[in-house]
């Protein structure tokens, strides 16, 4: 089991970090492997929202997946279940207001199928570092003023 956790303080409000996390048009600009994340439906983000999302690969392949919201309460807590995909890890973030602005706590876990079981220590190790980043690039996006206007 693929399992791993990242904090992030994130000096803004929590609502404004709520709002561009769960934001699908805005998740490539801190999670730097995204093409795209399209709902596959009309109507405002909440459970069972599905969200067809297509990631870069090591080695420029497209990886597409199927993600379905399976928690959404505003300002507090969000949440994705992997629908289709190559590598179903789940994931579920944390909203906490603190003294500077927000803590955010990324949660991951998953199984990799088939043969991917025996690179399991590789693949956490992997996407806990890939997190990382989405969580220090998501940082400094949300932290620079310039960025977050307009």
């Amino acid at each position: 089991m693929i399992e791993f956790t990242v904090e992030t303080e994130i000096a803004r409000p929590v609502g404004e970090v709520f709002a561009h996390v769960t934001d699908p048009s805005k998740l490539a600009t801190w999670q730097t492997n995204t093409i795209s994340a399209t709902p596959e439906s009309d109507g405002p983000l909440g459970v069972g929202t599905r969200l067809r999302e297509v990631h870069r690969a090591p080695g420029g392949k497209e990886l597409e997946s199927l993600v379905e919201v399976s928690e959404y309460d505003p300002d507090r807590a969000f949440a994705l279940q992997t629908i289709e995909g190559a590598l179903p890890i789940d994931a579920r973030l944390i909203f906490e207001p603190t003294e500077r602005g927000t803590r955010l706590t990324f949660t991951a876990h998953g199984q990799p199928p088939g043969l991917m079981r025996l690179a399991q220590p590789l693949l956490q190790r992997t996407l806990r570092h890939q997190f990382s980043g989405y969580c220090a690039t998501l940082k400094q996006r949300l932290e620079n003023a310039e960025l977050t206007s307009g």
